[in-house]
């Protein structure tokens, strides 16, 4: 059975993306058969983050009704899938992104997960993702903008009759000033499933288009995404053997901070 995910937070900058990108190569490195969608048509990273940005069909193409489906689907050195959408604004004339459930129908069955990386915002790209999905994963960082923003995201999830998985409090410092994750709770009445630490390593990850579990498996970012990977998979979380590799890791990565 297919599970087609949106990553959706109702604002940008949180780490939609890239908790997009790692979450497709958790997944694959689980077993699991994955197809990550760029459905963010206006401002598309997702390639940039799997160094295929410059795609020769895309989402686009395929909502225009230029090429099929199946011609825009990639397979990555990684191990999943991967539907880009084009970076040039003139691809943009012309789509009619009430299409995107098309898209996601004709992947049913292609796949264990398809992941959708959705548009900032809750304009009419966010609003057709949201409808195109079954299931949605809100994501925010630990700041009263951000949750707000993920409120109004998670009311139209319900109001669309979505499920939604849960919360990601992605880019969490400990900070006295961050709302603290019971905090998060009762303001989205959803459950916290995963709370991903700021970590500077993250950044060189994207500069080098690598997933942040290949780049540096033992950072702190990288073992919580592999949880949440095992917890939506439904798999157990067993922390890696070599405990003292893993330590004298993450011991190295603090000091090149």
């Amino acid at each position: 059975m297919t599970r087609t995910i949106l990553i959706t937070s109702g604002k940008g900058g949180v780490g939609k993306t890239t908790l997009t990108s790692n979450l497709a190569y958790a997944l694959t490195q689980l077993g699991e058969n994955v197809i990550a969608v760029d459905a963010n048509l206006t401002t598309p990273n997702l390639g940039m983050h799997f160094g295929m940005h410059l795609a020769p069909r895309t989402l686009q193409d395929v909502l225009k009704g230029k090429v099929r489906l199946e011609r825009a689907i990639y397979p990555h050195p990684y191990g999943f899938k991967f539907i880009p959408a084009s970076i040039s604004t003139k691809d943009l004339t012309g789509v009619d992104v009430a299409k995107l459930q098309n898209v996601t129908l004709g992947l049913t069955g292609r796949a264990d997960y398809v992941l959708m990386d959705c548009a900032a915002g809750l304009g009419r790209e966010a609003m057709s993702a949201i409808a195109a999905a079954d299931e949605i994963l809100l994501v925010t960082n630990p700041d009263l903008p951000s949750v707000a923003d993920a409120l109004k995201a998670a009311e139209v999830a319900r109001q669309m009759n979505k499920s939604i998985i849960g919360v990601v409090v992605n880019r969490a410092t400990g900070s006295r000033h961050e709302l603290d994750i019971n905090s998060i709770k009762e303001l989205l009445e959803l459950p916290v499933i995963a709370q991903i630490p700021e970590d500077k390593l993250i950044a060189e990850s994207i500069a080098a288009k690598k997933p942040i579990m290949d780049y540096a498996s033992d950072s702190p970012a990288a073992v919580e995404i592999l949880k949440l990977a095992h917890k939506l998979s439904g798999r157990k979380y067993k922390p890696r053997s070599g405990t003292n590799i893993g330590i004298l890791r993450r011991l190295i990565n603090w000091m090149r901070r």
